[in-house]
C-alpha cells in the first residue's frame, strides 16, 4: 500500500512539474510537434506581400493591438459585434486574412498544434526580418482565449497622447522607457491615416487654427496639402518619409529633424527633461543598438499575460472559439 501511494505521488508531483515546464514559452515550443513552423509562416507572408507591399507593418501592428489588452492570446481575432476588431483603437488594423491563411497552412502541416496567439507572434518576428529589420528567437507556446476584451481595448496606445500618458501605459505592463522608445520604432515603416495626425495640422490642443509648434514648418506645409482640412480622413501617409517600406532606424533622425508624424512620436524627442530624448539619439546614431533594443522589447511585450499550459485552447479557425 505505501508504494501504491509513493508512485501515487510521484505521478501527482510529475503532473505538476510537467504543468509548470508548460507554463513557460519557449522558442523550441514546437520543435517536435510542428518543425517547420517558421518557414511555414515566412512562406506565406512573402506570398502575401506580392499582393500588398505594406502587409509587414500591418501584421506588426495586429500583434501590438493584441498585446496590449489582456495579454497576447489572440483575442484580437475573434469576430462578433462584440469583438476588439470593430472597437474604435483597431478599425483601421488590417492583415486577418492573412494571419487566417497562415493559420491553414499550418493546420494542413501540423493539425491542431500551433495557437493563433504565436502565429501573431511569429508573423510579427519574421515580418520586421523580412522587411529589413533584427531577427530574434520568439518565446512560444501560448494559447488562445476563449473570449475577447472589447472592454480593453481603451489600454490600446493612440497617436494623440501626451509621453506622460504612454509611459504610464507602457510602465503598467512592466515596459520601461528604453521599451517604449524602441517599439515606438516600428513606424520605421508603414502608413497612418490622416485622421491620425491631423489636429496637429489645424486643432492643435483644441486650439482652431494652430499647429502643433514641434511639427518642422516644411513638413506641416507639405502634410496639410496631403490631409487639407475637409478632405479624406482615411488617406494614408508615410509614417517614415525616407524609407516606410524599409525597417530600418531613420524613424529616430526623422524626430531630431522634427518630422515626426504622429504626436506620441515626436514627443519622445521634442518633450524637454524626458529620458527618452537621449534613447532617441542613441538610436539614431546607432542601427544596431536600436535593433537589439527592439527585439529585446519586442520578447518582452510578447510575454504579456500569455495563455499557457491547460488555460484557453488551440483554435482551429483564429476567428472563432472552437
Amino acid at each position: 500500500m505505501a508504494s501504491f501511494h509513493m508512485i501515487t505521488t510521484l505521478l501527482f508531483l510529475l503532473t505538476i512539474m510537467l504543468g509548470a515546464s508548460n507554463a513557460q514559452l519557449s522558442a523550441t515550443f514546437y520543435a517536435k510537434t510542428c518543425p517547420n513552423v517558421s518557414t511555414i509562416v515566412s512562406n506565406v507572408l512573402q506570398q502575401a506581400q506580392g499582393n500588398d507591399i505594406w502587409i509587414f507593418p500591418k501584421i506588426v501592428r495586429l500583434h501590438f493591438h493584441d498585446c496590449f489588452v489582456h495579454g497576447c492570446d489572440a483575442s484580437l481575432l475573434l469576430n462578433g459585434t462584440d469583438g476588439e476588431k470593430t472597437a474604435t483603437p483597431n478599425l483601421s488594423t488590417e492583415g486577418y486574412e492573412v494571419i487566417d491563411d497562415i493559420k491553414t497552412a499550418l493546420e494542413k502541416a501540423c493539425p491542431r498544434v500551433v495557437s493563433c496567439a504565436d502565429v501573431l507572434a511569429l508573423a510579427a518576428q519574421i515580418s520586421v526580418s523580412l522587411g529589413g529589420g533584427p531577427t530574434w528567437q520568439v518565446p512560444l507556446g501560448r494559447r488562445d482565449s476563449l473570449t475577447a476584451h472589447r472592454e480593453g481595448t481603451g489600454s490600446i496606445p493612440t497617436g494623440h497622447e501626451s509621453l506622460a500618458n504612454i509611459a504610464t501605459l507602457f510602465k503598467s505592463v512592466g515596459l520601461d522607457s528604453t521599451d517604449l522608445v524602441a517599439l515606438s520604432g516600428v513606424h520605421t515603416f508603414g502608413r497612418a491615416r490622416c485622421a491620425a495626425f491631423m489636429d496637429r495640422l489645424y486643432n492643435f490642443n483644441n486650439k482652431t487654427g494652430k499647429t502643433d509648434p514641434t511639427l518642422n514648418a516644411t513638413y506641416a506645409n507639405t502634410l496639410k496639402q496631403r490631409c487639407p482640412k475637409g478632405g479624406d480622413t482615411k488617406s494614408l501617409i508615410d509614417l517614415d518619409e525616407q524609407s516606410s517600406l524599409t525597417f530600418d532606424n531613420k524613424y529616430f533622425s526623422n524626430l531630431q529633424n522634427r518630422r515626426g508624424l504622429l504626436q506620441t512620436d515626436q514627443e519622445l524627442f521634442s518633450t524637454n527633461g524626458a529620458e527618452t530624448v537621449a534613447i532617441v539619439n542613441r538610436f539614431a546614431s546607432s542601427q544596431s543598438q536600436f535593433f537589439s533594443s527592439f527585439a529585446k522589447a519586442m520578447i518582452k511585450m510578447g510575454n504579456l499575460k500569455p495563455l499557457t499550459g491547460t488555460n484557453g485552447e488551440i483554435r482551429l479557425d483564429c476567428k472563432k472559439v472552437n
